[in-house]
C-alpha cells in the first residue's frame, strides 16, 4: 500500500497482520480524491490547508493522502493497539509528526474534538454505522458547519440524507455529504 498522490507519491504505508484493519485500497482512495477535487461540491481549495478527519483511521492512508496533497494537519482517531502502532509507524516514516495528532479513540464514543473541513470515515461494516459515527462525532464538535464527510460503507447501506455523490467500487461505496446531515 502506498501514497497515491502528493509529496509523498509512492511513499509505502505499512498495516497491521490480520484482518482487524481494513486499509481502503489504492484505487478507492483514488477514486474518493478525484471525486474531493474534480466535483462541482469539492475543489483544491477544499483540501489546500484544510484540517482533517480520519475516523477509524487504522494505517492512517486516507488522512496522510489528505496531507500529502495538501491539507494543512490531520487528526486520527483510532481504538485498535495493532492499528495505532502501524498508523504511528507510517507518520513517523513521513515524517507528518508536526502536522498529524493520533487520538486512541473510537468513533463511535469520541472525545470532545476541533471541527474539521474534511472528515474521512471508514467503520467496520455495519448496517447504519456510518450514520452512527457521523452523528456521534458531529455531537463531540470534531464537523465544522458545512464540513464535507467522505465515507466508505458496504455496497448495500443506505446512502445518508444530503448525498453529494456516490460511487460503487466492488463490495465498497463511498458516499459523500455536507456536515450536519446524516441521514
Amino acid at each position: 500500500m502506498r501514497i497515491i498522490a502528493g509529496a509523498w507519491r509512492g511513499r509505502a504505508l505499512c498495516a497491521p497482520a490480520g484482518a482487524a484493519t481494513r486499509p481502503t485500497a489504492g484505487r478507492v482512495r483514488q477514486a474518493l480524491f478525484d471525486m474531493l477535487l474534480h466535483a462541482p461540491w469539492g475543489g483544491r481549495e477544499r483540501l489546500a490547508g484544510a484540517l482533517v478527519l480520519d475516523a477509524f483511521a487504522g494505517t492512517g492512508a486516507l488522512g496522510l493522502e489528505a496531507l500529502s496533497r495538501g491539507a494543512g494537519r490531520a487528526v486520527f482517531l483510532e481504538q485498535d493497539r495493532a492499528a495505532l502502532a502501524a498508523l504511528r509507524a507510517n507518520i513517523a516514516a513521513l515524517g507528518a509528526g508536526e502536522r498529524a495528532r493520533v487520538v486512541a479513540a473510537d468513533g463511535f464514543a469520541p472525545p470532545t474534538g476541533e471541527p474539521c473541513a474534511l472528515v474521512f470515515l471508514d467503520p467496520p461494516y455495519a448496517e447504519g454505522a456510518v450514520a452512527r459515527a457521523a452523528a456521534a462525532l458531529a455531537d463531540a464538535g470534531w464537523i465544522a458547519p458545512g464540513a464535507l464527510i467522505l465515507a466508505e460503507t458496504a455496497r448495500g447501506e443506505p446512502p445518508p440524507a444530503g448525498l453529494l455523490a456516490e460511487r460503487a467500487h466492488g463490495a465498497a461505496r463511498l458516499v459523500v455529504w455536507e456536515g450536519g446531515r446524516t441521514g
